[in-house]
């Protein structure tokens, strides 16, 4: 019966992962002046769901929230959240997750930059935006025992490390 219920959740969480995805490709918010230091900002939230900044200081993230391309998204158990970089990659972030943003740089006019993304603990989906297309071999994601070239442009990472 657990793996039933823990099945079900997964295929609830993915169908959700789906929905953000369609939202975000439809209800992106209009282009407006960007400091270069927001890398992005997150698009949904479900359950609880810290940002940390690069000084270690959490606070609840919310929908509209500004992300800084050296911030940390925590989620706990039964929560997730939706983030979408300037390049408009997605970045979903799964139940008891730590995912660090250790690197993201973009240029708007060339499309060039780079996303470098740390999966500590638990699963994250990426859909790749305009630097995936442009250079597929800016886009690096770490877990605690591989670094990962990317390739394609939509795909999940899982990850059982305990940091």
């Amino acid at each position: 019966m657990k793996k039933f219920l823990t099945a079900l959740g997964g295929f609830a969480f993915w169908g959700a992962v789906a929905l953000v995805h369609a939202q975000t490709t439809s209800t992106a918010p209009a282009a407006a002046p960007v400091a270069e230091l927001q890398a992005g900002f997150v698009k949904s939230v479900r359950g609880n769901v810290q940002l940390l900044s690069s000084a270690g200081t959490p606070r609840a993230a919310s929908a509209g929230d500004a992300l800084t391309a050296v911030d940390r998204i925590v989620t706990g158990p039964d929560s997730s959240a939706a983030v979408v970089l300037r390049d408009d990659t997605t970045l979903v972030v799964g139940p008891s997750s730590r995912l660090d943003l250790k690197e993201f740089h973009f240029n708007a006019t060339t499309h060039e930059g780079g996303v470098l993304v740390s999966l500590l603990r638990g699963s994250m989906r990426m859909i790749t935006g305009l630097i995936g297309k442009s250079n597929p071999d800016a886009i690096r994601v770490e877990t605690q025992t591989a670094t990962i070239g990317i390739r394609g442009t939509d795909f999940i990472v899982q990850t059982d490390g305990q940091p």
